[in-house]
C-alpha cells in the first residue's frame, strides 16, 4: 500500500484507520462531506464530496492502490431513500470507481446484523446466510452492500469484508456517549432476563483487522472474497458489561427491567407512530433494538484468525481501562 482512500475517515473507525496508515508513512485521503481537522493534523488529505456522487468517487480514486470503504448510514431510523443511497448507491460508486481507476484492493466495513435474522445467534460463523426476515433499513441496505463488494472481487479488484460488532473505545462517537448520557438520565432497562452474551469490539483491535486485510489483499490472497466477523473473541453479558462501566464511571447501575415481549411491542407502536408522524428522530425503542438488548449475538472469530491472520491484542480488561480513563479525560 502507497496511495490510500478512506470513505468516512472522519468517523470512529475511519479514522483510526486514517491513524494507523499515517503512523505507518502511507499517502492517505479520506473522503467526507467535510474537512475533518483531526485527519490533517495526522497528515492526510481530506476531498470533500459525497459517495452518491459518482463522477466524484471517479476522480477521488485516481491515482489509488487500496480502498477502505468505512462510510455508511448508521442507526436504525430514517427513510429507506437515505439508507439506500448511501449504503448501497454508494458502495455502487466505490466499486465502480475503484474499476475506473484499477484500483488493486477494497476492504469494506460490513457489520454482523447481515446475518442477524431475529432469535438467538451463538458463536456461529461466515456460513451462516444472509438474514430474510430483516427488522431495519440499515441491516437490509448493508445486505445488499456486502453483496456488491463479494461479487465484485476479482483478479483486477481483490475485495474483502470485516463484520466488527458494537464497537468501543475511546473517541467512540456514538455507543458509549449514547449509554452514558442514558444512564445518567436513569432511562435504561435491562431488557429480556440479562442474561444475553454479545460480542463486543474494541476499535484498536477493529483498526488492526483492516490492515491486516489489506496487507493480506495485498500479499497473499486469501481473504479476497470472503466475510470475516471480527471481535474480542469472547463474548460478555451484555448487561453485566455495561453496568461495569457504570460503576467505574460512578453512574447507578441498570436494575429495572422489561421483558423482551413488552419491549418488542412497544418498539412495533413507536415505530408506527413515528412512521405516521414522519419524525426524523429514533424512537426510544424499536423492535430490532429490542432483539439486540435481549437476544445473544457472538461470533466465531476463527476464520479472522486462520486467515487475515487477526489475533485481538487489546483485552476487554485493558480496553476497560482505558475507555474509562478517556471517558473522564474528555469529561463526558
Amino acid at each position: 500500500m502507497k496511495n490510500v482512500l478512506v470513505t468516512g475517515g472522519g468517523g470512529f473507525v475511519g479514522l483510526g484507520v486514517v491513524r494507523a496508515l499515517c503512523k505507518m508513512g502511507i499517502r492517505t485521503v479520506v473522503v467526507g462531506r467535510h474537512r475533518y481537522p483531526a485527519v490533517e493534523e495526522l497528515g492526510g488529505l481530506c476531498l470533500v464530496g459525497d459517495i452518491r456522487d459518482r463522477e466524484f468517487m471517479v476522480r477521488a480514486c485516481n491515482n489509488i492502490d487500496t480502498v477502505f470503504h468505512v462510510a455508511a448510514k448508521a442507526g436504525v431510523w430514517g427513510s429507506w431513500g437515505e439508507y439506500f443511497g448511501i449504503n448501497v448507491r454508494g458502495t455502487e460508486n466505490v466499486l465502480a470507481a475503484c474499476q475506473e481507476n484499477l484500483v488493486s484492493r477494497l476492504v469494506y466495513t460490513s457489520t454482523p446484523s447481515v446475518v442477524f435474522n431475529r432469535g438467538h445467534l451463538r458463536g456461529v460463523d461466515e456460513t451462516t446466510p444472509y438474514a430474510t426476515d430483516v427488522l431495519c433499513h440499515y441491516a437490509r441496505s448493508k445486505i445488499m452492500a456486502e453483496i456488491l463488494v463479494l461479487e465484485a472481487n476479482s483478479p483486477l479488484l481483490r475485495t474483502t469484508a470485516l463484520r466488527p460488532h458494537l464497537v468501543w473505545g475511546p473517541g467512540d462517537t456514538n455507543l458509549i456517549p449514547r449509554l452514558i448520557e442514558r444512564g445518567r438520565s436513569g432511562a435504561l432497562k435491562i431488557v429480556g432476563n440479562g442474561n444475553n452474551k454479545v460480542d463486543i469490539s474494541y476499535i484498536d483491535n477493529v483498526v488492526d483487522a483492516h490492515i491486516q486485510a489489506a496487507v493480506n489483499l495485498e500479499c497473499y490472497g486469501t481473504a479476497a472474497g470472503e466475510a470475516f466477523f471480527i471481535s474480542q473473541g469472547e463474548p460478555v453479558k451484555l448487561w453485566e458489561w455495561i453496568n461495569d462501566l457504570f460503576i467505574q464511571l460512578a453512574i447507578p447501575p441498570v436494575a429495572k427491567s422489561i421483558t423482551f415481549d413488552k419491549a418488542y411491542a412497544i418498539g412495533f407502536v413507536l415505530e408506527k407512530v413515528y412512521g405516521l408522524l414522519r419524525k426524523k428522530q429514533e424512537p426510544k425503542m424499536t423492535r430490532f433494538v429490542a432483539e439486540q438488548l435481549a437476544k445473544s449475538h457472538w461470533f466465531s472469530i476463527k476464520k479472522a484468525q486462520g486467515i487475515l491472520p487477526y489475533t485481538p491484542k487489546v483485552s476487554t480488561a485493558e480496553g476497560m481501562k482505558r475507555l474509562v480513563a478517556w471517558v473522564r479525560e474528555v469529561g463526558l
